[in-house]
């Protein structure tokens, strides 16, 4: 039987500061214990007594199959009560738990779950179907997250399970990387533990408090601040059982009425772009109302009141995360007074470094760093004042899991772990991200050129889904996917003058080049402006976490002659 009873009252635990999953899981079922931790949203519900319950069944199951403390276990599912009780059944037993991005690809699935040692997997119906016979053949168990049966058992034997300790070994998480194969990063208890204190310093949730989660839970960002924080504070967490479009969304937000929600920016572009700029883009005269900074601003304000109605009326704290948020999407939050904040992390920091609460924000910066954590700048640019940061932070990770030389690259011989990312603090000390160090672009007088600010201003024009920005030949080229919709519905002013919608289509994307280029240079800095606009007609090929996999396009030659034909809009949530 697991040696972990999580349905038993402990006395020595009587503080709220924990080093260890297990000490927090075992506090949370007892103290909240008739409390709902874990909501499916038009499903069930499932209070922290019997979540502690279910996390004792999977440890016997795991037990029964012979898995002892320190085994990894793959975890492969959907969002669902269960993934977070799966989760905690693992980790509190001292084995390791590999959370996977349910959209890797089938061959990546099984390279992980290789990779990593896996010795049992907890995985949910669909995403079974995409393992092979001699994958699931290698493993001793395999449950099913839907009900936590078991789906297929090789292995029977007495396994045992062990009390964490602080530095031990939890999680093993592959990165999604834009450039490389997926590494493991390695998480201890402590650094998982850590967020919890890091994050409640910024903004505290309370037992009161009622997640909205729509991001996967294989992402660190909403396992660490959007499960494991809840949890430790007996909070609520409601799952969608679908992605979040916005047919999916708006009844749940009604319904929900979340007072903490977490999203990436994608999400609030397309309300900005598709609720707010395209009603002042409608008319000559609301385009020059909207010009004037006080109608704007009073434009804002009102319709971040309908906004904060369709949230339900009693949103208090909206995370965003994940990648860059659109400067103008931004400033419509600020004036429309949503309580947004903007986090920075990475998963190898488990995420959280930087962060302000809603009532601290300011544009374009993510906040100071987090108490707790230090940051600084190396090889600073001495025009800029921009450099790469790097963290010193209880929650690095102790580094990429059988991969010596990489680990060795992104910690400073002083052990600070180097981000990648290129930024700036102001005179306060609060941080301002620049981009990818690995994607700046090196101008002819040697300026510094970020293609993120770049790719922000395109993808704020309401008829480009998606966008990169490459250098070839010395010019910097956008390539561009356009948005299908906004497309089709200026075609049907133009199609009388052309006999073929193919045509009128060629015709009206040639102009949009043009506009789109017009439209950036007179937004960006004068090394920054675009020499090309370059249709890309299919998707960008992006990672599982849905980042464009830059490599693909860096370089790529201008086809302005190529025929064109209707595109696609980008399915998915994230970018």
């Amino acid at each position: 039987m697991p040696n972990i009873p999580f349905t038993e009252r402990n006395s020595d635990i009587s503080n709220m500061t924990f080093n260890t999953l297990s000490a927090m899981v075992r506090h949370s079922v007892q103290e909240f214990a008739s409390k709902i931790a874990f909501t499916m949203y038009e499903g069930e519900d499932v209070t922290y007594a019997e979540a502690g319950r279910r996390i004792a069944k999977v440890q016997q199951t795991l037990l029964e199959a012979g898995l002892r403390a320190g085994d990894k276990v793959a975890l492969l599912s959907r969002n669902t009560p269960n993934w977070g009780i799966c989760y905690f059944a693992v980790t509190t037993a001292g084995m390791v738990a590999v959370p996977i991005l349910p959209d890797f690809s089938g061959e990546e699935l099984e390279m992980i779950i290789e990779h990593s040692e896996a010795k049992a997997l907890l995985v949910s119906d669909k995403l079974f179907t995409r393992l092979s016979k001699k994958t699931v053949e290698r493993l001793n168990v395999v449950v099913r997250t839907k009900n936590l049966g078991v789906i297929s058992q090789r292995v029977r034997g007495e396994g045992a399970t062990a009390e964490p300790q602080p530095d031990d070994l939890a999680v093993i998480i592959y990165t999604s990387g834009t450039t490389s194969r997926p590494k493991g990063v390695m998480l201890t208890h402590r650094a998982l533990c850590a967020q919890v204190d890091l994050a409640s310093s910024i903004f505290p949730v309370r037992p009161d408090d009622v997640f909205l989660s729509v991001l996967p839970l294989s992402h660190t960002y909403e396992c660490s601040i959007g499960m494991i924080y809840p949890f430790s504070m007996g909070a609520r967490v409601t799952y969608l059982d679908r992605p979040p479009t916005a047919s999916a969304l708006m009844p749940a937000l009604r319904n929900v009425r979340p007072t903490v929600m977490l999203i990436v920016p994608l999400i609030i572009e397309k309300i900005y772009r598709h609720q707010v700029l395209a009603k002042f883009n409608s008319t000559a005269l609301w385009r020059g109302l909207y010009r004037i900074g006080f109608m704007r601003r009073y434009f804002h304000r009102v319709a971040g009141k309908k906004l904060m109605k369709l949230f339900g009326r009693r949103l208090r704290f909206l995370g965003i995360g994940g990648s860059k948020l659109d400067s103008a999407a931004e400033k419509f939050l600020l004036e429309a007074k949503v309580p947004y904040a903007i986090g920075y992390g990475l998963t190898e920091t488990a995420p959280l470094l930087a962060g302000a609460a809603p009532s601290m924000v300011r544009l374009g910066s993510t906040g100071p760093q987090a108490p707790g954590v230090e940051l600084r700048l190396e090889n600073i640019n001495a025009a800029t004042r921009q450099g790469e940061i790097v963290a010193r932070t209880p929650s690095a990770m102790l580094g990429y899991y059988k991969n010596p030389e990489a680990t060795g690259e992104v910690f400073t011989p002083d052990g600070w772990f180097r981000t990648g990312d290129l930024g700036e603090f102001d005179k306060d000390g609060w941080l301002y991200i620049k981009g990818r160090l690995k994607n700046m672009i090196v101008g002819p007088s040697g300026e510094n050129i970020y293609p993120e600010d770049i790719e922000s201003v395109l993808n704020s024009h309401v008829c480009i889904a998606d966008s990169i920005v490459t250098e070839h030949e010395g010019r910097l080229v956008a390539l561009v996917h356009f948005n299908s919709d906004e497309i089709e519905a200026m075609l049907h002013d133009w199609r009388a003058e052309w006999a073929t919608k193919k045509e009128a289509l060629e015709a009206k994307t040639e102009q949009l080049r043009k506009e789109i280029k017009e439209f950036v240079n007179a937004k960006v800095n004068r090394f920054s402006r675009i020499s090309e606009v370059v249709e890309e007609k299919d998707e960008f090929v992006k990672t599982p976490t849905h980042k464009i996999k830059r490599f693909l396009y860096s370089g790529k030659k201008q086809q302005p002659e190529q025929e064109t034909s209707a595109p696609t809009a980008p399915e998915g949530p994230q970018r």
